[in-house]
């Protein structure tokens, strides 16, 4: 009698309990199905057969992010932060293009150093670029952008984290910027949770059991993560171009102009709703007349600023630290863009 006391859950704790992006597609093709049976056949399919074509990608990305957890690649990066600050700027820069880490995974890291009393310009140099490419996401990237707009995304990254850092260290020869983090202990991501292991990297996972198990639990975790993301992509896609005016987007974010760019970036930073649902939106716009260095600022806008890290910045920097994270991240967006509409 207890146990089915325990099990009886009141509605609104099943509502809680359901994911959410994967309640988002059903309702939608629930929607779609009632209300426009044409466009949900033509939905349907352009959605079964995007995800198809990309399944190769996300099947490389998950194993590749596995991998990297595996190992316990963050040790690497933690010891980066043990140099000469210019040195520590570069190599920050640089690593962030290979951190596994999404806008709301970095933060415990970025956490954890700020207490530690690593240098606020290593530490902004990776908070940067971190979550805008890593090789999960240059894959994703490469697959439905292209491979020049996934390269370019790369030097983009770098370029905004050497930017990021040396301007924070210029700030700090002024006397700005001194004693940045709130928190005097690391905070839980935002993201999906991560395991833990001994503090050592080790490249033969497989001879550990308990890495393995790590490998495991990350491959299932993301491959489920991210293919109800890219799913929810492909779907609004299809709507977006069905039934956002093609003229309308080519007025708006057409041009190669600033203000169009500005815009690109301005739009990003709320409608940016996951690093790798992101990329098959931006795909649609740009179908749709954006122009590509638009399409570059939003991404990179978004992917930094996006709302779910943009509150964990807030709990964990104080407010000259987190004016300076937005400030740096909209400027080199809006910097790429140009940069790429010139290419």
């Amino acid at each position: 009698m207890q146990f089915l006391t325990q099990a009886a859950l009141s509605p609104y704790d099943l509502l809680k309990r359901i994911d959410r992006v994967w309640l988002s597609i059903f309702l939608i093709f629930a929607a779609l199905l009632a209300l426009n049976p044409p466009q949900f056949t033509l939905t349907l399919e352009f959605t079964l057969a995007s995800f198809l074509r990309t399944s190769v990608f996300i099947g490389a990305a998950v194993a590749l992010t596995a991998w990297l957890r595996a190992v316990n690649l963050a040790i690497l990066i933690a010891e980066a932060f043990n140099r000469r600050k210019l040195e520590m700027i570069v190599l920050a820069s640089l690593i962030g293009g290979i951190a596994p880490f999404c806008s709301c995974e970095v933060i415990p890291f970025v956490a954890t150093l700020m207490a530690a009393g690593a240098p606020l310009s290593a530490i902004m140099a990776f908070w940067l670029s971190s979550p805008l490419i890593d090789p999960p996401m240059f894959l994703i990237t490469a697959s439905v952008l292209g491979l020049d707009f996934a390269i370019a995304k790369t030097i983009a990254a770098v370029a905004i984290g050497l930017m990021g850092g040396f301007a924070v260290l210029l700030f700090e020869s002024f006397g700005f910027l001194h004693n940045p983090g709130r928190l005097d202990t690391p905070m839980a991501s935002c993201c999906d949770s991560e395991q833990t292991m001994e503090e050592r990297v080790e490249w033969r996972f497989w001879q550990h059991s308990g890495r393995v198990a790590v490998f495991w639990s990350t491959f299932l975790t993301n491959a489920l993560f991210l293919s109800k993301w890219l799913l929810l992509a492909y779907m609004l896609q299809s709507l977006m171009v069905a039934w956002i005016p093609e003229q309308w987007i080519a007025d708006s974010l057409g041009g190669s102009g600033a203000g169009s760019v500005m815009l690109g970036a301005f739009i990003g930073i709320p409608a940016y709703l996951n690093g790798y649902a992101a990329v098959p939106l931006v795909d649609g716009l740009l179908e749709q007349g954006m122009s590509p260095g638009t399409a570059m600022a939003f991404l990179i806008a978004g992917g930094i600023t996006c709302i779910p890290a943009a509150m964990a910045v807030w709990a964990i920097a104080r407010r000259a630290v987190v004016a300076a994270y937005v400030g740096l991240a909209f400027g080199g967006a809006v910097a790429a863009g140009l940069a790429w509409n010139l290419v």
